[in-house]
């Protein structure tokens, strides 16, 4: 017992953060929130926001509180879940600090506002950070990485896209979000077709939208369903 209890106090103590990799679509664009580091370390450089979890708050709490100190956005009206756990032992100069990163999805989200140790917050082209992702701060690098593919895993067994397109939404803007996510054309016949043809992903509003030109379009909601079957894979130029 004695020596469990001297082996116990050699453990390095540790940290506990939480960081978010929120996506929206703006402009026909797959959108991340990112931070501009206020402190050291990385002062200067782009960021996902988050921080120390308070000793007197979950996870989720800790998460919410830092989308709102520092990008002043509401994470409650937000699709928030767990992503994983980050642990690597030098992903943080200041010492041994676990990551817990949340994936966070919104339609249109408004422009942040930065605050606290965030010198400003903004949205950034998900497609314009390949070339200079290198310069993310700590391992937000792989974070966004792995946040990226699980949305573009997700579209294809869950009607996660359903939350990028608001309360209601025609069918053209919900194959948008596919196409902006996973990076290729779908054809719009055989995607209309796929998705009245999968039990419960969207119901008919009863109600159109007059758009600048053309014929008026229908709109839809999400369904009752939240997974999909069958799913819509990705792989082929479109759903088949």
């Amino acid at each position: 017992m004695d020596e469990w209890l001297k082996d116990s106090t050699e453990v390095e103590a540790s940290w506990v953060t939480v960081d978010l990799a929120i996506f929206t679509v703006r402009g026909d664009q797959l959108m991340v929130l990112l931070i501009e580091r206020g402190l050291e370390p990385f002062r200067g450089r782009p960021a996902l926001p988050g921080g120390y979890v308070q000793k007197d708050e979950t996870l989720r709490e800790g998460a919410l509180r830092e989308l709102w100190e520092e990008a002043g956005i509401d994470g409650s009206r937000l699709h928030l879940e767990q992503l994983g756990a980050y642990g690597d032992p030098r992903r943080d100069p200041r010492g041994r600090v676990v990551t817990i990163a949340y994936l966070a999805l919104g339609p249109d989200l408004p422009v942040p506002v930065g605050g606290t140790d965030a010198e400003r917050a903004y949205w950034a082209p998900v497609s314009e950070l390949a070339e200079g992702a290198g310069e993310l701060a700590f391992d937000h690098l792989i974070i966004l990485t792995d946040a990226l593919e699980e949305i573009r895993r997700k579209l294809e067994y869950t009607a996660v896209a359903t939350v990028f397109c608001g309360e209601s939404f025609t069918l053209s803007e919900l194959r948008t979000v596919y196409e902006v996510i996973w990076g290729q054309h779908l054809d719009p016949s055989n995607f209309r077709r796929k998705v009245l043809n999968t039990a419960g992903f969207v119901k008919p509003t009863g109600e159109q939208r007059l758009p600048p030109t053309g014929r008026p379009a229908a709109l839809y909601s999400r369904g009752s369903a939240w997974l999909l079957s069958p799913p819509l894979l990705r792989g082929a130029s479109h759903p088949a």
